[in-house]
């Protein structure tokens, strides 16, 4: 009987040390989820990494076009040049006189595609033969500079000519000449252009007078 009681009281102290053991191995294993979620709570509210931008810089807004062509500034056209020759056409308007001088405005007109500049006094003098030798001194400048004019194509400008009557000078001083126009340089040009308008010049360089005045350019196409 005694055995018995033995036996049966070693049982029940196995099974209370079995079930020690088992909550135990729960207790351990329950600390180390919770620690597990702490650590993963921890790095989650971590704050975020700091950016590359430097102290104070601020990032800016991206609205899909710093780097189109459209976003590139257009650079202003450069400013017109002189005109030249080959970017005017020539024509004389009405003539009006005057005391023995007759004037006539000198048109020129833009024909080119783009705006040029005409500025000043043209070079005018009378011309004769096939060959275009100038007959006489070229034309007096009369009157103040004007002012820097802009042409556009189409536009017209003109300066005043002044065409003495020869026959107010002395033959023999004069030594009259048949003419057979003009020949025109643009202002700050080299190449000439020619306006046909017949007629007669003195060739002599020791007129007591000018045979020939030009005024500087103006806009418009002037006359009355």
């Amino acid at each position: 009987m005694v055995a018995v009681k033995r036996i049966i009281g070693t049982d029940v102290l196995l099974v209370a040390v079995g079930t020690a053991l088992v909550l135990s191995a729960c207790s351990t294993e329950t600390s180390g989820t919770k620690t597990d979620q702490s650590a993963n709570a921890a790095a989650d509210s971590s704050p975020p990494a700091a950016s590359a931008l430097e102290p104070g810089a601020a990032a800016e807004p991206d609205d899909g076009r710093a780097n189109t062509p459209d976003a590139e500034a257009k650079q202003p056209p450069p400013d017109p040049d002189y005109c030249e020759s080959k970017d005017l056409s020539l024509a004389l308007g009405e003539a009006e006189g005057a005391a023995g001088t007759v004037y006539r405005p000198l048109k020129f007109t833009n024909v080119s595609d783009f705006p040029c500049v005409l500025h000043g006094f043209p070079g005018v003098s009378y011309v004769a033969g096939e060959d275009g030798h100038q007959v006489g001194k070229p034309a007096t400048h009369t009157g103040q500079k004007g002012q820097a004019l802009t042409l556009r194509p189409g536009e017209v400008a003109h300066a005043d000519v002044g065409f003495t009557q020869v026959a107010n000078f002395d033959p023999a001083v004069c030594q009259p000449t048949e003419v057979r126009g003009l020949r025109i340089y643009p202002p700050k040009e080299t190449a000439s252009l020619f306006v046909e308008i017949p007629g007669t010049g003195c060739a002599s360089d020791e007129l007591p007078g000018n045979q020939l005045t030009v005024a500087s350019i103006e806009p418009g196409a002037g006359g009355h």
